[in-house]
């Protein structure tokens, strides 16, 4: 009879998670998550096989949390353009401080080495632009106007990670805001005096 397993592969892979987020993709190895979740280096070996196996199943449930959240909040917002400016702000809450971004770009050089991964990110921009997409079809603009919108807001998280002065959300709300009255046809002002500096 196989022994039960005294950590869920779950618990595992979110200990390995973790440790990346905190301290970059590198530092995840068999022994520092041995460590941390408590299992033999031994034994997390004979479950993952590889290094390379255990960070992809670990990426693989940011990809699964990240699903979630954008499945949430798009079901919980209108949709009008306020509410794909309130499903991106939500968004962006995961990436805190400009330490917590720099990180998340690290984790994010791993999916684009990953061709299992990469296609997880490219299910993601669907399942986010249809959700946006649905959010501007009252509006009378032209239908993928949801992708530009996730493209502007990846692009604002970009140029806040260089210039870090107030807060993640409140720089890409009002970059958002801009985009979409532009978007729209609507009055804005230019962007130097809609986003502080």
């Amino acid at each position: 009879m196989p022994r039960q397993k005294t950590q869920s592969d779950d618990f595992v892979l979110r200990h390995a998670l973790d440790l990346m987020y905190e301290q970059g993709p590198e530092a995840l190895t068999f022994a520092a998550l041995s460590k941390r979740c408590g299992l033999s280096g031994a034994t997390l070996v004979q479950r993952f096989g590889n290094k390379a196996v255990l960070k992809q199943k670990s990426l693989l449930i940011a990809w699964d949390r990240l699903d979630a959240d954008t499945a949430r909040l798009a079901g919980s917002v209108p949709r009008t353009p306020e509410g794909a400016i309130e499903l991106l702000v939500g968004l962006t809450g995961q990436y805190g401080t400009i330490d917590t971004y720099a990180e998340g770009l690290l984790i994010l050089r791993e999916d684009l080495r990953d061709p299992r991964l990469r296609a997880r990110g490219a299910a993601w921009r669907d399942q986010l632009c249809a959700a946006l997409d649905a959010c501007f079809a009252q509006t009378g603009v032209p239908a993928g106007v949801g992708l530009l919108a996730a493209t502007h807001w990846q692009g604002a998280l970009l140029w806040w990670g260089f210039d870090p002065k107030q807060s993640v959300e409140r720089y890409v709300e009002q970059s958002l805001r801009d985009f979409v009255a532009r978007t729209l046809g609507t009055a804005a002002g230019p962007l130097h005096e809609t986003v502080e500096r």
